[in-house]
């Protein structure tokens, strides 16, 4: 007779099996729908927004209206049992009402509920076969395991062998959100299961938008990947693509095959593009992925990318090629249409401190960067380095020897004005303590190779130089300021190549005495009840530097006069690169104060301005550029607020007050909200000398908690127009997203050119388009935002 409490029985299974532990994977799929009056698996575990618990609810995104929450199964008098071979455990049950026939079956009913080892579930009826090792479990039967929901029916399930099969199953995996249903759905061994007739989405209950529906999926734990017949994409229960055959990854092990499509236009690449990238699982530690792609009015162009991955480091080879461009054909006379582009980069560490690097990148002509380049890591410019090399650093040395030449990609480029090869070039600085005093060196040579045929007098000069620069000096510290006076001897000798203007060896000397000094007070205060530390930094330094007025007879192989910015006025040198050294007579006369925020010790405040005071006109100049006889510097300043964490507001400039003017300035506000759904940048740039002045402005607005609004425009005054432009809409919800972005930018001709691009992502399939990556190179803090968007929300 039936019995009013629960019954509670353990049987020992005749053979060794394994426990339901893998089930179902990320990339699992399921059948039709089937009208149920039990709820399905993620109806079991989906929690409306105000239902989650605080903690849970703080890191579901704005645009979710709930989340899956697991709740904890009643196990009754079940004791829960840690995980091992399945047919190693025993099979536990109980019920309202058991009924046992001897050496052949136990029949259970009422609130039913079994465990072995990790496998657990429950349901109205079951028999057990104490022969066979088989029970029958009657519905609606709900398996609930680590990471996973399985409601069916009825189901089957072997003791010994832990095989399960559910029949009119649903699912949810808890960690990658993926629920779906099943006209069957079976676990044939230790690491396979196969799905009849499957649907799956990462959408919420209830809320198809998108799916993928196929009639056989067999999932392989052990390889990490899946396979499925008669696949087809639906969107809001349509069917809108299909697959004959696929393979698809269910962890994070790589799975030759097709990745997402990619498409968008533009008027540079003469509208429309589609792209369908191929990714080749070569070998654990190569791998390479071959992107043929449809450009309308140019034809096939293919891009392949490979990377090699050894014990030392990680090496990465991409191209680009296309074999009859038309529309190059038709803009430049006499071009065949044959283009191609190659970027190979490579860094390694041999250990003790040694390393190697490289990077080499050429193009068959000046327009493939703005023409054809998408997934190359070389964007438009001039010139394309190459550069290979090893380097060496500890605590008291620095070693660095390398090959560096240059493609001119710009035609327009006067052979005068191209960057010379440096082959090789070997740099050594290190520094060693002598008692009280510090001694160090820094050290270069260079051979300087260009091809010069063209030219004459000082331009058509090649050559050697080497520069060293010992010194001596005396650190003095303390914690109320610092002073180190130093000598040191800058020299350097030439030995030119077709140079016939003087000596084709040549040396100087320039003696150089510093010193630097700084004192540090500080005094504790509070603002709005926030305890602070305010310091104030005197800084004074001299330089004194004994150059020869006249250097112009050496050739300019890298050199440059610096730009002037704040940082400047602590250094003795006012030309970049080694073939000038400046004469100097000067005092930096500096002050800055910085506001700390006591409680989380964020610097919450700087501000600093300096001068330079010269004693002496400099004379020495760079063919008539780096000489003055004003007697101060501009005033240079830089001030930065942090009042919040996410606002950051920055400005420097440099104010003459001789001609009471600013010369430049540079000002950027920068503000993103704490989940950076919210972005804002403003900045403003001037340059007098230069005649330049631009205003940057960029967004990302929610205007919903789905729909987001984004925009970027730069005005140039002096040009009165403008030179980029972005402006797109963003909208998200729990299980895809989408943007449209138009975006204008300015060529090397001065001519502003559009594309438009989209981006479609499927969460848990991944995206199309390129529309993130353009935004990212435009607002500050978008990187950052599409990394939270769908990142950790709840386990």
């Amino acid at each position: 007779m039936p019995s009013r409490y629960r019954q509670q029985l353990w049987f020992k299974p005749r053979l060794t099996g394994l426990l339901l532990a893998m089930v179902v994977a990320p990339v699992a799929s399921i059948a039709e729908e089937h009208s149920r009056q039990s709820p399905s698996a993620a109806e079991i575990d989906w929690r409306p927004r105000s239902e989650l618990p605080p903690e849970v609810q703080a890191q579901v995104p704005v645009f979710c209206g709930g989340g899956y929450l697991p709740s904890t199964s009643a196990s009754g008098d079940i004791p829960v049992l840690s995980a091992g071979a399945v047919g190693d455990q025993p099979l536990e049950a109980s019920a309202l009402d058991a009924r046992y026939k001897v050496d052949a079956e136990l029949y259970l009913k009422g609130d039913v509920r079994l465990r072995q080892g990790s496998f657990q579930a429950s349901g109205s009826e079951a028999r057990y076969n104490t022969q066979s090792g088989q029970l029958s479990l009657q519905g609606p039967m709900v398996s609930r395991g680590e990471g996973f929901l399985l409601t069916g029916e009825n189901a089957h399930y072997s003791a010994d062998s832990g095989q399960l099969d559910i029949n009119t199953a649903t699912f949810l995996l808890h960690q990658s959100e993926l629920r779906g249903e099943a006209s069957s759905l079976s676990r044939v061994g230790e690491n396979q299961v196969l799905i009849t007739d499957g649907l799956l989405t990462t959408c919420g209950p209830g809320e198809n938008d998108w799916a993928i529906v196929a009639s056989d999926i067999k999932l392989d734990q052990a390889e990490g990947f899946g396979t499925a017949k008669h696949v087809r994409l639906e969107v809001l229960d349509a069917p809108v693509f299909y697959w004959p055959y696929i393979t698809f990854p269910i962890d994070d092990r790589r799975k030759t095959g097709f990745l997402y499509p990619q498409f968008g236009s533009s008027s540079a690449g003469s509208g429309a593009f589609f792209a369908l990238p191929y990714y080749l699982n070569l070998a654990p530690h190569y791998d390479a992925t071959l992107t043929p792609q449809y450009i309308h009015g140019r034809g096939l162009f293919t891009e392949a990318e490979g990377r090699y991955l050894s014990r030392y480091g990680e090496s990465v080879l991409q191209l680009g090629y296309i074999d009859d461009d038309p529309a190059y054909k038709d803009e430049v006379a006499g071009a065949d249409g044959e283009r191609w582009a190659l970027d190979f980069s490579t860094r390694a560490s041999f250990g003790g401190g040694w390393r190697g690097y490289g990077d080499f990148s050429v193009v068959s002509d000046e327009d493939y960067l703005s023409d054809l380049n998408r997934s190359l890591e070389i964007d438009q410019t001039t010139h394309l380095q190459r550069r290979g090399g090893v380097s060496y650093s500890d605590r008291y040395q620095y070693f660095d020897a390398y090959l560096n030449d240059y493609q001119t990609v710009a035609e327009r480029i006067a052979d005068v004005n191209k960057p010379y090869a440096q082959l090789p070039e070997v740099l050594y600085a290190g520094a060693v303590d002598v008692g009280a005093f510090q001694t160090g060196i820094e050290s270069q040579y260079t051979w300087f190779y260009r091809d010069n045929d063209n030219l004459t007098g000082l331009d058509k000069a090649n050559g050697h130089r080497l520069r060293a620069i010992p010194e001596v000096a005396l650190p003095m510290r303390a914690l109320w300021g610092f002073s180190r006076p130093s000598v040191s001897l800058d020299y350097t000798r030439y030995e030119l190549e077709d140079y016939t203007l003087a000596n084709s060896s040549i040396d100087r000397t320039v003696p150089v005495f510093e010193w630097d000094n700084g004192l540090y007070f500080d005094r504790r205060s509070s603002l709005f009840d926030i305890p602070y530390n305010q310091t104030l930094e005197p800084r004074l330094y001299y330089a004194w530097a004994d150059a020869d007025a006249d250097q112009n007879d050496i050739p300019d192989f890298d050199t440059d006069v610096k730009s002037f910015r704040f940082d400047q006025l602590f250094e003795r040198n006012r030309f970049n690169g080694g073939d000038r050294v400046g004469d100097a007579n000067q005092l930096t006369v500096a002050l800055t104060s910085r506001f700390n925020d006591l409680i989380t010790g964020a610097e919450r405040a700087r501000i600093s301005i300096g001068q330079i005071r010269y004693f002496d006109d400099r004379d020495v100049n760079l063919f008539g550029a780096g000489a003055s006889d004003r007697a101060n510097s501009p005033l240079a300043g830089e001030l930065v607020l942090n009042p919040l964490d996410n606002l950051e507001i920055r400005t420097s400039g440099l104010w003459d007050h001789d001609t009471q003017k600013t010369e430049e300035g540079r000002s950027q506000l920068i503000f993103h909200s704490e989940d950076y759904r919210y972005l804002a940048t403003l900045g403003h740039t001037y340059s007098r000398p230069d005649e330049l002045e631009q205003t940057d402005i960029g967004t990302v607005f929610p205007v919903t908690n789905k729909l987001s609004a984004i925009g970027r425009w730069v005005w140039d005054s002096e040009l009165d127009r403008t030179v980029g432009s972005l402006a797109g809409l963003e909208y998200n919800n729990c299980c895809w997203s989408f943007q449209v972005v138009h975006q204008n930018y300015l060529t090397d001709d001065e001519q502003l050119d559009t594309r438009l691009l989209f981006r479609i992502e499927l969460k848990g399939l991944g995206g199309s388009g390129g529309a993130s990556n353009s935004i990212g190179d435009a607002i500050y803090g978008y990187d950052e935002r599409e990394r939270r968007r769908f990142g950790t929300r709840y386990r």
